[in-house]
């Protein structure tokens, strides 16, 4: 077995944990005080997990969309003028009235609705075919009735889009190329 970098992150934590970050590095966080021979063989017996992983995000990595400043504006300027009205004419049909719409960047979501009905899109939706930003608006307003993902809350999803579990997995499958 080779010697593996990683990066070490001491915490007030009970457990280690083993994850890999977006550039294919192990990240190890670790409760204070604990030795390096624990996390070695930690580390020891998880080696085949963790090579895989590596791989996947390398893979991934490869066919990740590099976003320029310039898509980053463009697309901003555009999120702001298609989610407001994508949002009022699903709210429509839906029977809802959402609260303020807030154009964001997270790294790990696409769309997020506050106990407030306030809703959060994320910008790169933009980027991607239009059957998939309605789908997110969809299941955003969706939690304005069912604050959850319940067997009401994809009825809810469903009485407008039928077909929302391709679009589901397709927003996953396409998403990872955008995060």
């Amino acid at each position: 077995m080779e010697s593996m970098y990683y990066t070490l992150i001491f915490s007030r934590r009970k457990t280690i944990s083993l994850s890999i970050d977006s550039d294919g590095v192990l990240v190890v966080k670790a409760p204070y005080r604990t030795e390096k021979k624990e996390i070695e063989a930690l580390i020891r017996k998880h080696y085949e997990w963790i090579k895989k992983c590596q791989e996947q995000m390398r893979h991934r990595k490869k066919d990740r969309i590099e976003i320029t400043e310039q898509m980053r504006k463009e697309g901003i300027l555009k999120a702001k003028s298609i989610f407001p009205q994508k949002t009022a004419y699903y709210s429509e049909i839906m029977g809802v009235n959402p609260g303020r719409i807030t154009i964001r960047e997270q790294k790990t979501r696409w769309g997020s609705c506050s106990s407030k009905g306030n809703l959060n899109f994320n910008w790169k939706l933009v980027l991607m075919p239009e059957e998939l930003l309605d789908y997110v608006v969809v299941h955003e307003l969706a939690h304005l009735k069912e604050m959850n993902h319940s067997p009401r809350f994809w009825a809810i999803v469903a009485s407008v889009f039928p077909d929302y579990p391709e679009r589901k997995k397709r927003l996953k499958e396409l998403g990872k190329r955008y995060i």
